[in-house]
């Protein structure tokens, strides 16, 4: 395939990038998703930690939102903009942000000062994530796609294995503040990557950034994040504040929709939504998102606290699952790259998908860890199977000079539903938890109960906490130890009800899966010819400047 080019500059005219520099590219994407990825888990493992330096406590949960926040708001951004300039420039622009973040948040000597770097690292991690996947489907065609795609998940499930333990070490052996300084050099070895392989593209398109578009797609979605962030914990869902910024953020969403139709250069373009493969592909990420994130958010407490598994990190605990993830990934990209087809693939993951939450609903305070390892490779088989099939379907339904930002607006509705699905399933966790204590608990252990407070269970299950609560039980004299007993019983008991009934919601979701594999349109995986239409479109820039 011959890419339009000027020959005097070497500037394309298309991203798409060929001969031995895709191999560069790919060894570069596929480092940028394993370092980024990772961090996420890293952090999350250093975050007691974190609290206890800087005594920030109140202001933890922004320690995540805030790069949350601004890594969503700027993936669609990004993926418009990348489509007419490259992706170069972005990426290089992403990783230096992320770098800049990662080092200011490692020196960072508050949590207000914590939480602003960690926005700028979510501004660079935006690109980080829309620019691989984009670039991806720069050096391969829809029908070779499935298997690099299948690669890809596998380094994004290798990455969640290992991103707890290593978190864990740096943080036991160096401190802290090396979960972030060890972002830097992979960021330098990326920027080099990024700069020798990836192309300077530029087209006869002009684009321009959509400011009031995007103001108000951040203005909207801030409260909401906010609400969903708070719901739950901070806030009961019916209060004033939720309501109020549940109610602002969908009153200027609207606005954000109404403004986008007429926009010239729109920051998420509102046609793409009139392609059913798209539509149904985004609707089926969010189920998706939302099961998955219900099994998995919750599976290591259920281990550590009802199996009783004493997992060093949630990591090994979600062994088994992340294995069978990078397995289906695989295995799905490989028949998809050999028939060309993915709606009866899309069918059986998704059986599969289902079946797996549905057998994590017959679990029981009786379960060994062995059947819940039986049911993670199930459930693992069907999610890792079905996201890489969605992402290439709707690649492949549009034009490739379109690939950016149908990719970008799809990975940003998708981590959507992950952030809905969060407080919500901890909501019913938490309440199913408290409701099943109030009638499993002996009199005497409620009186207890009483003077303790609310009762925490992912609190209750770190060894601290165990060995503070027996302390206290053992002051209450030779009868202490068996109430302690008592009380544990108590709490597997009612946070296996807790668990049962988010399992049963996430089950909800993956049948609603399911169901709507069977209105994704199938459209045969293109060759080589869907680069060929970008560039027959683009030859009349190749005496560019």
């Amino acid at each position: 395939m011959v890419v339009t080019q000027n020959r005097n500059s070497g500037i394309q005219t298309t991203n798409q990038i060929t001969g031995k520099r895709k191999w560069w590219a790919l060894a570069t994407v596929m480092m940028t998703m394993f370092f980024s990825s990772m961090n996420q888990t890293v952090v999350s493992t250093a975050i007691p930690t974190i609290i206890g330096d800087l005594n920030g406590f109140e202001m933890y949960a922004w320690i995540f939102s805030a790069f949350m926040i601004t890594s969503a708001v700027t993936v669609p951004i990004y993926g418009k903009l990348s489509d007419v300039y490259g992706r170069k420039p972005f990426y290089i622009f992403g990783l230096i942000m992320f770098a800049v973040g990662s080092a200011v948040s490692g020196l960072a000597q508050n949590m207000l000062m914590l939480i602003i770097a960690r926005a700028i690292q979510g501004i660079g991690a935006g690109a980080m994530m829309s620019m691989p996947r984009a670039t991806i489907g720069d050096i391969f065609n829809p029908k070779e796609r499935g298997r690099w795609m299948g690669v890809i998940g596998a380094v994004f499930g290798l990455s969640s294995i290992l991103g707890p333990t290593i978190g864990g070490w740096i943080t036991d052996e160096w401190g802290w503040r090396w979960v972030f300084y060890v972002n830097l050099p992979f960021a330098v070895l990326a920027l080099i990557g990024v700069i020798f392989a990836l192309p300077k593209v530029r087209t006869s398109e002009q684009a321009s950034i959509d400011w009031i578009g995007s103001f108000l797609l951040v203005l909207g979605l801030l409260p909401i994040l906010l609400g969903f962030t708070w719901a739950g914990s901070k806030y009961d869902w019916s209060s004033p504040v939720e309501i109020s910024l549940f109610g602002a953020g969908i009153i200027i969403l609207i606005l954000f929709y109404i403004y986008e139709r007429k926009a010239a250069n729109p920051v998420i373009d509102t046609k793409l939504f009139k392609n059913q493969i798209f539509s149904t592909s985004l609707i089926l990420g969010i189920f998706v998102a939302m099961g998955m994130f219900g099994a998995t958010m919750f599976l290591p407490l259920f281990v550590q606290g009802v199996v009783g598994l004493d997992a060093q990190s949630s990591g090994l605990v979600m062994s088994p699952m992340m294995i069978s993830f990078i397995v289906g990934s695989v295995v799905s990209g490989q028949i998809m790259s050999r028939t060309g087809k993915y709606k009866k693939l899309s069918h059986i993951s998704a059986i599969l998908m289902a079946v797996g939450l549905f057998l994590f609903t017959q679990m029981d305070v009786n379960t060994t860890y062995p059947t819940v390892i039986i049911n993670m490779i199930v459930l693992g088989l069907g999610i890792g199977s079905l996201m890489p099939l969605l992402n290439i379907a709707v690649q492949n339904a549009f034009p490739y000079k379109m690939m950016g930002t149908v990719n970008a607006t799809q990975q940003f509705v998708s981590s959507l539903g992950g952030v809905i699905a969060s407080p919500i399933f901890g909501s019913i966790l938490n309440n199913g938890f408290a409701d099943k204590l109030e009638t499993s608990l002996p009199k005497q252990l409620m009186q207890m109960k009483e003077k303790m407070g609310d009762v925490n269970p992912q609190a209750l299950l770190t060894k601290e906490a165990q060995e503070a609560l027996a302390s206290n039980f053992k002051k209450l004299g030779d009868a202490g130890i068996e109430l302690y007993n008592s009380f544990l019983h108590a709490v597997k008991v009612s946070l296996t009800t807790g668990v049962h009934h988010l399992f049963i919601v996430a089950v909800v979701f993956g049948c609603l899966t399911f169901i709507g594999t069977f209105f994704l349109p199938e459209i045969g995986l293109k060759d080589d010819d869907y680069f060929a239409e970008a560039n027959k479109d683009t030859a009349p820039t190749k005496k560019a400047n």
